[in-house]
């Protein structure tokens, strides 16, 4: 019997949302940075909202895409 393989949140996010809230290191594997960025963006609120539950660093995957999508419109307004 396979045993079943964690799924790659950059597939899963672009399919569709995850079931479960993202790690700091979900973030840094979506958006191919360094985990250390990911920290320096809650610093400095310029990445995706992030909260805390207890002393881990969570975040809705709901707001990442809004982040994503409000990034790209931007981006394009620019233009």
């Amino acid at each position: 019997m396979a045993t079943p393989r964690e799924a790659d949140p950059r597939t899963t996010l672009r399919s569709g949302l995850p079931d479960r809230y993202l790690t700091p290191d979900d973030i840094a594997e979506i958006f191919e940075v360094p985990v250390e960025t990911v920290y320096q963006w809650r610093k400095k609120r310029t990445g995706p909202p992030g909260f805390r539950i207890g002393k881990h660093l969570r975040y809705d995957p709901a707001d990442v895409r809004t982040y994503v999508t409000e990034r790209k419109n931007a981006d394009r307004d620019a233009a």
